[in-house]
């Protein structure tokens, strides 16, 4: 039995055709198609040089873009000393539970682009954003590894299929 999920939108708002829509109106294909118009907007939103303003602005772009994956990626947020994108690139992909990272490549990697902060981010297949103790270990090694450098974590996002944790929000950094 499929859930009726109605996306919400100001009502008032005369210009918006998506007012009451819900998920069912929707046949597979226009779903797929409404995840890629999504992710368009959020890439042409996030492009390099765009202030990324928030923690849930990050939260939503990162869950877009990693949700519905079916194995673990593992993926870096650069940005610059006032919060802009530098890029935004998968850095290591794995298996259903697990990816392999290197702190070495992400510092490279961030010294390349010249990032002064990283968001961390990764998926959880699983579909629980529930941080496990490798997470937790992980981040403080790059933690570390960066803040040799003098490259911050801002945050470090686990995506599950339909919620978000944040080490940031949580204290965890």
């Amino acid at each position: 039995m499929k859930k009726n999920v109605v996306v919400q939108f100001d009502q008032n708002e005369k210009h918006n055709r998506f007012a009451g829509w819900s998920l069912n109106d929707l046949n597979p294909v226009e779903q797929q198609m409404l995840v890629a118009m999504a992710l368009t907007v959020m890439e042409y939103r996030y492009q390099p040089g765009a202030f990324m303003g928030s923690p849930v602005e990050a939260k939503a772009y990162l869950r877009l873009r990693l949700a519905e994956r079916q194995a673990e990626v593992f993926a870096c947020l650069f940005l610059d000393t006032r919060h802009r994108v530098i890029c935004f690139e998968e850095m290591f992909h794995g298996t259903i539970d697990g990816a392999s990272v290197y702190p070495r490549v992400v510092v490279q990697r961030a010294l390349a682009v010249n990032a002064s902060g990283v968001v961390l981010t990764h998926n959880h297949p699983s579909g629980d954003p529930e941080p496990s103790p490798a997470d937790i270990t992980l981040t403080q090694r790059l933690k570390e590894a960066l803040g040799l450098v003098d490259i911050r974590i801002l945050d470090h996002i686990v995506i599950g299929a339909t919620s978000t944790v944040s080490f940031a929000e949580r204290g965890m950094l």
